[in-house]
C-alpha cells in the first residue's frame, strides 16, 4: 500500500480553474460526521422516511467498514474535518439570469452557459452540495425524457427512484459508497423512455467551492429498451492548502438493446481527494461505454464498471489518466461477465510527468 503525502506546497499554482467564489451558503451542517448529521441532512431535505432509514443504515455500515486494503493509504483522511452539506442557493433555477450573481459568474468563467447553448440537450450545474441551475430543451420533455437533479427526482418520481436506488451500487460495496449513501446530495437523475434516442449530450457540471467540504453527488441513469443516451460530466474546484473530499456514486441501468455513453473529464484541483464508485448493469444486447479522462485531483481512485448481465451485452471503457507532480492516479476499469456471449474491451493508458 502506497503512502500519500499531503504537502500544501506541492499544489499546482497555474491551475486554470482554481479561482474561489465568495458566496455565503443558505444552509450548512456543522463540521464532522455523525448519525445526527445524517438525520439532519435528510430532515432538511424533507425526504421520505424510507430514504432516511437507508441513510442511517449506510452510515452505520460506513462506521464499521475499513478503508480499502489495496491502492493508496487513505489513513490520512480525518472524516471529522469535513463539512458534509453546504447549500449555496435556496432553489434550482431554470434561467441563468436567476442564478445568484457570484455563482453565475463562476460558471460563465468555466464556459458552461456557452456550451449549453451550442452543444447540449440539457444541463445541470451543481455548486457544492446541490444543483443551482437546471434546464432541458422542450423536445426532450415532449418525448417523456426525465432529466432532473437527483433531489428533485426523489420528490417528483419517488417510486421510480426507489426501484433503482442502491440496486447497482449497494452501500455495502465499499466504505466510500456507504459514506455517499449516508450523506448524498445533488447529482443527476435521467430516465430515457423506450425507443427514444437522444442525439445531443446531456451534461452535468460539478463545482466544489468550499474548503474542507465533502461533495457526495448521486447520479442515477436508466436507459430503457432500444433507447440511447450520451451523458457528459465535468468537474473543477478552487485551490486550497487543505484538501476536500469528493466521493460520488454513479448507478446506470442499460436495458435490452439500449445504448449509453458516459463521458467524464475529471479536472479537479490538486487538493481534491477523489474516491468514486461508478457501475452499470447491462441487459440483453445492451451496450455501455465509459469514456474516462482523469487529469486533476491530488489522489484519484476510480474504476468504472459494467455488470454484463444480459445475453450478448457489451461493455467498453477507455480510461486515460495524467499524473503530474504530487498526483496519485489509481484508475482503470472492471467488467463482470454474467450473461451468455458477453464481450468487453478495456483500454487504459497513463501518463506520468
Amino acid at each position: 500500500m502506497s503512502k500519500v503525502k499531503k504537502d500544501p506546497s506541492t499544489i499546482v499554482s497555474d491551475y486554470k480553474y482554481g479561482f474561489k467564489t465568495d458566496q455565503e451558503s443558505v444552509f450548512e451542517t456543522s463540521r464532522g460526521i455523525s448519525e445526527a448529521i445524517v438525520r439532519q441532512i435528510s430532515l432538511y431535505k424533507q425526504e421520505p422516511e424510507w430514504m432516511t432509514e437507508i441513510r442511517v443504515e449506510a452510515f452505520r455500515a460506513f462506521v464499521k467498514m475499513a478503508n480499502p486494503s489495496w491502492g493508496p493509504d487513505l489513513s490520512f483522511i480525518n472524516f471529522d474535518d469535513y463539512v458534509y452539506y453546504v447549500k449555496a442557493s435556496d432553489r434550482v433555477e431554470s434561467s441563468w439570469e436567476d442564478v445568484p450573481e457570484a455563482i453565475k459568474e463562476t460558471f460563465q468563467k468555466l464556459g458552461i452557459p456557452e456550451a449549453e447553448q451550442k452543444y447540449l440537450s440539457g444541463l445541470t450545474s451543481q455548486f457544492d452540495s446541490e444543483a443551482v441551475y437546471h434546464n432541458t430543451i422542450a423536445e426532450l420533455n415532449e418525448l417523456g425524457v426525465i432529466f432532473l437533479d437527483t433531489d428533485s427526482a426523489l420528490k417528483q418520481y419517488p417510486e421510480l427512484f426507489r426501484t433503482y436506488f442502491t440496486k447497482s451500487v449497494s452501500y455495502l460495496d465499499n466504505k466510500y459508497a456507504a459514506l455517499n449513501t449516508a450523506v448524498w446530495s445533488g447529482g443527476s437523475f435521467i430516465y430515457v423512455p423506450k425507443g427514444v434516442k437522444i442525439e445531443k449530450p446531456l451534461q452535468s457540471y460539478f463545482r466544489i467551492n468550499t474548503e474542507r467540504m465533502g461533495q457526495f453527488e448521486r447520479t442515477l441513469i436508466i436507459v430503457d429498451s432500444e433507447a440511447s443516451l450520451n451523458y457528459v460530466e465535468g468537474c473543477t474546484a478552487p485551490i486550497y492548502s487543505r484538501d476536500s473530499l469528493h466521493a460520488a456514486v454513479v448507478e446506470i441501468f442499460v436495458k435490452d438493446n439500449a445504448y449509453c455513453r458516459y463521458s467524464t473529464v475529471q479536472n479537479w484541483s490538486n487538493n481534491i481527494v477523489n474516491l468514486v464508485t461508478k457501475r452499470a448493469v447491462v441487459g440483453d444486447y445492451g451496450q455501455m461505454e465509459w469514456i474516462d479522462g482523469n487529469i486533476g485531483s491530488g489522489l484519484n481512485m476510480k474504476y468504472p464498471s459494467c455488470i454484463l448481465q444480459g445475453e450478448s451485452a457489451k461493455g467498453t471503457t477507455i480510461s486515460i489518466a495524467f499524473a503530474g507532480k504530487s498526483q496519485y492516479q489509481d484508475t482503470g476499469a472492471k467488467m463482470i461477465h454474467i450473461g451468455k456471449n458477453t464481450a468487453s474491451t478495456i483500454i487504459s493508458k497513463s501518463i506520468v510527468a
